[in-house]
């Protein structure tokens, strides 16, 4: 599935994963309240709360009632984890495939990097 034919909340969730594992959000920081990040982002609230609602069901995310939610210990590790392996199984086939068949060298790309 291609990037712009991905669901809102899936591509809010991998900007949000992203913050995690660069740490832009650490552990014991709170995210962004649902409004602020949907008008940071131009997306509806009820999109931006099933994202963190994903984040919430991972376990990457806890929940202060009346509060917010707040990065947990580990999920750094965790979704840098996930998200490798998920890019190795799913998103690097069928780059490998198109640089083939484009004869892209891998070490040509390293050296104009």
């Amino acid at each position: 599935m291609s990037q712009q034919s991905r669901p809102v909340y899936l591509k809010l969730r991998d900007l949000i994963a992203a913050g995690i594992i660069e740490g832009r959000y650490k552990e014991g920081d709170m995210l962004p309240s649902v409004r602020a990040m949907a008008a940071e982002q131009g997306a509806n609230p009820l999109t931006v709360a099933k994202a963190y609602q994903q984040f919430q069901s991972d376990g990457m995310v806890a929940v202060q009632r009346g509060v917010g939610m707040f990065v947990v210990e580990g999920a750094a590790q965790r979704l840098y984890r996930i998200e490798r392996e998920q890019f190795l199984r799913e998103e690097w086939p069928a780059i490998r495939d198109r640089m083939e068949r484009l004869g892209i060298d891998p070490a040509d790309l390293l050296q104009s990097a």
